[in-house]
């Protein structure tokens, strides 16, 4: 994407668009300094900044203020600046990381240091020498004039443009403290032994400890914000850099960049389309979910639109270019991300708004404590006081900072980020805190979010003379040898129900049509209705089925053996057993649900219906997701937006909270605030919880904090604060801050309906069938002594999702002992037969979202620990 945009859509006429890639933003403050610095610019006519992407977009007139200047603007108040198609390597992120870490480590082995020295001063344990003074002295001016010198940048930039932000404030206290133990300083080899009541060593320490708290904020802040800006990369990574082109009879490979509208390109089984064009020769099924989230593959023939990035399955196509460069789908998509990055609504939080005004006030208050304590003296006849004064200034402008508010804001996160951690949700940005508490409309995506993303048998329907096992057995033992993803549906559902195939020979696949073979001596027919019609079965029984799986949005496919209807099998992408209790949950919160999908409308409106959303959107490309979501956010409200895919990553960037689903593409993913690891999709509402609680904490750390300093700061105006009590009420604050961070719950606890629930669910029995089948597929085992069985759960992924297995099983009457093991994939699992049946374990399982792929017995060795 160019870096400069020659009238982007929406801009005035006669401007340019300049996006630019930001280091050193360490909160939304420092957002508010940049749009302000940037926009006082003449010829700046808009400016947006999204701190969760370290990006700015800025709109200007290219004939009244140049590139140049916007850049330097930026430089000059201490950030660096960067080309936004540039993305930061892992190598280069990690050293960034450590340079941080390694100035908070000196900073505060330095500060511990000190305050040993300090408390045994202050014990008379450790006389105050001179050497002692100035080794404080150099050790506090490397600590603030080198670890801290970006500080000192960063406050020269802003301030000298009128902006005060929190580099500002800790400046003029550091140097205040930096001044006031340099007037209480003696001076080796002379009589000067400084001023009485400036103890030089406390207030060295004062500045380190200042500086230490600074680089500790952003050190956390950095951590917990850094994300791999790698999205327009690894989306532009998907179309294969070389294509197979047809020129004069013959095939030859060039790169990707040298193919042109109007070039014949040659496609075979098993290889990504690389262009966007149309399919002139050649029947094929392709596979575009990544690309357009249709699960369900499309068969293409001679006319149809193929789109680059999507997979061809069955057959070779010979397709004409249509777009290349800038014009292909993929291309657009990135420039939609982009866009969105930069246009994403910026959200200040609560603590910026605070110090917006905070630090003015501060300063204010320094300045009219030093003039209080030399002015009113001479209007009183007396002499001025000005060691008084200065000691007055000196000590608000120290009291003034908020050591705990560095620390308020990165506990509660990092609090609220391992809670979610634990239960498989990974906070990206520490924004997402604030605005999930905010969110009023939550937007989702279908497949692979509310569904499950690919292909499932979802109902078997027999004929007269058929049983439905039968059906399956003969569908499936003809489709094992394809390829084709409806095949592979058929083929697992039958494993599923551990039905043994028998081979299919002769086999042949029809293009766009089905497959045909022969399976125990009898001919199979499977595919469409136009194919079975076409070879005489009658297939007018179906027609009933066929209307009413269609307008669920199911693709049928009709079974004949031996000339003679079957059966129908409907596929379709399955409902995720917890989508429809989330979206109810999510409505019982005050949040409308919406769905958006690029799917047809009766699909999209049969999956609504199934989980209970109303508002629906069809047939949505990426970039009008995106659209939506900001004509949603129009009126300030707030817009989250939960998807997976590709086609999801301009919503998902564009949206206040992005969440993706972590089994989804790295473009959405990466695009994301938010990642739910697995495809829990009730984990959205862990989130919000977590999220909630965790800004509430943040509100009640920055109560306590700036209560002590609001009383430090009216007490230290009066000039008679001593530094110690500074440092007392500096520790106080942190400790407060610290034991409010991590206390108490973030999630809410279960409700009275559901535990009776649960309760009503643990008294019931299985039926003596159930029991007898669970018996006989288990290792027979003495009477009172419990079975082993092993569960293998792929979608298990971190500790978060142990947790949560063990915590549902855990609640089952007649289950024992419980070890999930998230590196195996497996959960074992110890139970009585004659209280639990073996289907019960497995819906207490899937009902989390999970995926139970195999169950058998545990054999000794795996037993339950």
């Amino acid at each position: 994407m160019p870096q400069v945009q020659k009238a982007n859509e929406g801009a005035s006429p006669g401007t340019d668009t300049l996006q630019i890639k930001i280091g050193g933003m360490s909160c939304s403050f420092c957002a508010n300094s940049i749009r302000k610095a940037i926009s006082r610019e003449e010829g700046v006519e808009e400016v947006h900044v999204s701190i969760a992407h370290e990006e700015a977009l800025v709109r200007y007139h290219p004939d009244r203020v140049s590139e140049t200047t916007i850049k330097d603007t930026l430089r000059g108040l201490g950030y660096t600046v960067r080309d936004p198609r540039k993305v930061q390597t892992f190598e280069e992120q990690e050293a960034i990381m450590r340079h941080e870490r390694n100035n908070l480590l000196v900073a505060a082995s330095v500060a511990l240091g000190m305050f040993v020295s300090m408390v045994l001063m202050w014990t008379d344990l450790l006389r105050v020498e001179t050497w002692i003074i100035w080794t404080a002295w150099a050790l506090s001016t490397y600590v603030f004039f080198w670890t801290g010198r970006h500080i000192l940048r960063m406050a020269w930039g802003a301030a000298r443009r009128g902006i005060t932000n929190q580099h500002v404030l800790l400046t003029a206290g550091a140097i205040a403290g930096y001044i006031g133990a340099l007037l209480g300083s003696p001076i080796p080899f002379t009589n000067w032994n400084g001023f009485y009541g400036f103890p030089p060593v406390d207030f060295y320490g004062v500045v380190v400890f200042l500086t230490t708290y600074h680089l500790l904020s952003g050190f956390v802040s950095l951590k917990v914000r850094t994300r791999a800006s790698q999205s327009v990369r690894k989306l532009l990574d998907m179309q294969p850099p070389t294509a197979r082109v047809v020129r004069e009879g013959r095939e030859e490979e060039i790169g990707i960049e040298e193919v042109q509208v109007g070039d014949l390109v040659r496609i075979r089984p098993g290889e990504k389309v690389p262009v966007d064009g149309e399919v002139v020769e050649g029947k094929s099924a392709v596979d575009q979910a990544l690309v357009t989230g249709e699960p369900i593959p499309e068969e293409k023939e001679a006319g149809d639109e193929v789109i680059g990035g999507s997979v061809n399955q069955t057959g070779t196509l010979l397709v004409r270019v249509s777009r290349v460069g800038e014009e292909s789908f993929l291309r657009q998509v990135a420039r939609h991300v982009e866009e969105a990055k930069a246009l994403k609504p910026g959200i200040i939080v609560l603590v910026d708004r605070v110090l917006r005004h905070y630090v003015p006030v501060v300063l204010a208050i320094a300045l009219g404590a030093y003039l209080f304590w030399v002015v009113v003296p001479i209007i009183l006849g007396a002499a001025p006081w000005h060691q008084r004064a200065i000691y007055a200034a000196v000590t608000v402008l120290v009291m003034g900072y908020p050591c705990a508010l560095g620390m308020a804001t990165p506990l509660a996160l990092i609090r609220g980020g391992g809670m979610a951690a634990e239960r498989g949700i990974l906070m990206r940005s520490g924004e997402a805190f604030q605005v999930l508490k905010d969110i009023r409309i939550m937007v989702l995506d279908k497949t692979g979010t509310i569904t499950e993303g690919k292909p499932q048998v979802v109902e078997v329907v027999p004929a007269s003379r058929y049983r439905r096992e039968q059906v399956l057995q003969y569908a499936a033992s003809a489709e094992s040898p394809s390829e084709h993803p409806l095949a592979r549906a058929i083929v697992e559902s039958a494993e599923d129900e551990h039905l043994p195939l028998k081979a299919a020979d002769p086999f042949q696949a029809i293009a766009g049509g089905g497959v045909e073979g022969t399976v125990d001596g009898r001919d199979v027919l499977i595919g469409t209705p136009t194919l079975l019609s076409a070879r005489g079965v009658v297939i007018q029984p179906a027609h009933e089925v066929l209307a009413r799986e269609e307008a669920r949005g199911r693709t049928a496919v009709l079974v004949a053996v031996a000339g003679e209807l079957a059966g129908i099998i409907a596929i379709a992408d399955a409902v995720k057993p917890d989508a429809r209790d989330t979206i109810a949950q999510i409505a019982a919160l005050g949040i409308r649900p919406v769905m958006l999908t690029g799917d047809a409308e009766r699909t999209a409106r049969a999956v609504a219906a199934e989980v209970g959303i109303a508002d629906v959107q069809a047939r949505v490309l990426p970039g009008q997701k995106a659209q939506h979501v900001r004509e949603l956010q129009r009126d300030g409200t707030r817009v989250a937006f939960v998807g997976d895919g590709i086609n999801d990553a301009p919503a998902l960037m564009q949206a206040d909270v992005g969440i993706a689903i972590g089994a989804g593409t790295d473009i959405a993913i990466e695009s994301s605030d938010v990642i739910l690891i697995g495809k829990r999709l009730s984990a959205v509402v862990d989130a919000y919880h977590i999220g909630r609680k965790s800004y509430a904490k943040t509100v009640q750390n920055l109560v306590f904090a700036f209560s002590f300093n609001a009383a430090g700061v009216a007490l230290a105006t009066t000039g008679l604060l001593h530094p110690v009590w500074a440092m007392v009420a500096m520790a106080a604050s942190v400790t407060t801050v610290l034991l409010n961070s991590f206390g108490g719950r973030l999630l809410p606890g279960r409700t009275r309906s559901e535990r009776v629930a649960d309760a009503a669910a643990r008294r019931k029995k299985v039926s003596p069938a159930e029991a007898k089948t669970d018996i006989d597929t288990m290792e027979r085992t003495r009477p009172g002594e419990p079975a082993h069985l092993v569960l293998e759960v792929p979608d298990i992924h971190c500790a978060g999702c142990e947790q949560s297995i063990e915590d549902v099983l855990r609640n089952r009457e007649g289950v024992g002992d419980i070890k999930a093991d998230s590196r195996a994939h497996k959960v074992r699992v110890a139970y009585w037969p004659d209280q639990i049946g073996l289907h019960q374990i497995e819906e207490a399982v899937t009902s989390l979202g999970f995926r139970v792929q195999r169950t058998h017995a545990a054999g000794h060795d795996e037993t339950v620990a």
